[in-house]
This record gives C-alpha cells, sequence and structure tokens, in this order.
C-alpha cells in the first residue's frame, strides 16, 4: 500500500512540520499513544516497499555480519551491492530493490543476520519521536504503519501541548 493520494497526505505533512516548529512538550506520549495496535491489519510481507524502495544505512558490523553469513569478505560485499551516500560516510544499497529481497516471496534473504537500520525499521517510537520526524516523513508515503501512526497522531492532535 502505498498513499499517492496528496489530499490524504497533505495534512499529516503539515502536522509534522508544525510539531518540529512548535515541539509540543508531550510529543512522545501522544506518539506512543498513537503507535500503540499500529501493526494491527498490516502484513509487511503483503507490501515490503521499505525493501523495494528504500535502502537502509549499513554500519560495518552489519557489513561484517552480513558477509560473514554469506561466506564472503566485507570488501567483496561493498564491492558487489554499496556504495557510500554523497555527502556522507554511509554505506547503502547501490540500487533497489534491496538485493537481499526475494522479489518471489518478499522474505529477505538475510533476516536473521539484517542490518540494525532494516531491525528497527519503521523507527516508529523507539527512540524519542522529535529526532525522527524527517525519517517518519520520508516514510509516510511507503509504510503503512508509519501512515498509520502519523493518521492516528493527527486524530490526537488536540492533545498535544505547547507551553
Amino acid at each position: 500500500m502505498i498513499i499517492k493520494d496528496k489530499h490524504t497526505l497533505k495534512p499529516l505533512y503539515k502536522l509534522l512540520n508544525r510539531v518540529t516548529r512548535t515541539l509540543p512538550e508531550n510529543l512522545q506520549r501522544v506518539a506512543e499513544k498513537a503507535s500503540e495496535n499500529v501493526w494491527e491489519g498490516i502484513d509487511c510481507l503483503s507490501c515490503a516497499n521499505c525493501c523495494k524502495t528504500m535502502t537502509p544505512t549499513y554500519t560495518n558490523t552489519d557489513i561484517n555480519r552480513i558477509a560473514a553469513f554469506l561466506k564472503i569478505s566485507a570488501n567483496e560485499m561493498k564491492k558487489l551491492w554499496l556504495r557510500k551516500e554523497r555527502g556522507t560516510n554511509k554505506w547503502v544499497n547501490k540500487s533497489k530493490p534491496c538485493q537481499f529481497l526475494d522479489l518471489q516471496t518478499n522474505l529477505c534473504t538475510v533476516y536473521k543476520v539484517r542490518p540494525a537500520d532494516c531491525a528497527g525499521f519503521p523507527h516508529l517510537t523507539r527512540k524519542n519521536f522529535i529526532n525522527y520526524i524527517h525519517v517518519h516523513r520520508q516514510n509516510l508515503n511507503e509504510c503503512p504503519a508509519t501512515f498509520k501512526m502519523i493518521e492516528r497522531m493527527n486524530e490526537l492532535a488536540d492533545e498535544l501541548t505547547v507551553s
């Protein structure tokens, strides 16, 4: 499910912009409330948009772990599938969809050793919400769970308090 309707997305982007500017004191609590039961009715294997349209950031630990699992060197893994992200020192996939995604089943072929970024995706409330607003903004159109959480936050907007 990719949300393409700009009329549906516009108020959600507007909410994210507003909370970034005003920083409500109870933002984390409202985000946690909005994320309750967000996974109900969502089947990641029927979607896999994250693996099809985005790339994780690979740490050196991720690269070493995955390379060992694949029985190749870390340098070989980098050469085959990764590149340095422009303007950063971060390793990302050279192409999309992810080379580890089985497109027939939407299963990750390195799931047991997948990058930490994948394991934590979509980072709903695992970290302080304000520090991940840019991530939620990016994921809003691609991830049904992110969409559902931000949509619920929008419904709870009256509960956001600014001092």
